[in-house]
């Protein structure tokens, strides 16, 4: 069973916002740790975008910072990702992600930026 399913990707244009949404399946999952929201570009790693903490305290990677926020509610055991002033170089699978026990990983949603 798919622990983690993202939404929300798509085509926007450079300047534009998007909202990416992680749905949590198993409470434990979502209440047991720091939820994060990575991207990959093809041929390259997986790059850690943004971090939220069970107190809901957040990191963001510097590429993203000013322009990215991440978000959880905690009573749909969902994670949020609000992409605003998106740039071209933002385009990218973005996945859902955490590590517990086990790693737990979603399958992506793709997010393409056009100039």
């Amino acid at each position: 069973q798919l622990q983690l399913v993202e939404s929300g990707g798509g085509l926007v244009q450079a300047g534009g916002s998007l909202r990416l949404s992680c749905a949590v399946a198993s409470g434990s999952i979502f209440v047991t740790g720091p939820m994060d929201w990575h991207r990959q570009v093809p041929g390259g790693p997986r790059e850690l975008v943004a971090t939220v903490a069970t107190d809901d305290s957040t990191n963001y990677a510097d590429s993203v910072k000013g322009r990215f926020t991440i978000s959880r509610d905690h009573a749909k055991h969902t994670v949020y990702l609000q992409m605003n002033n998106l740039m071209p170089e933002d385009t990218a699978v973005y996945y859902c992600h955490a590590l517990r026990s086990q790693e737990y990983w979603g399958r992506g949603t793709q997010v393409t930026v056009f100039s």
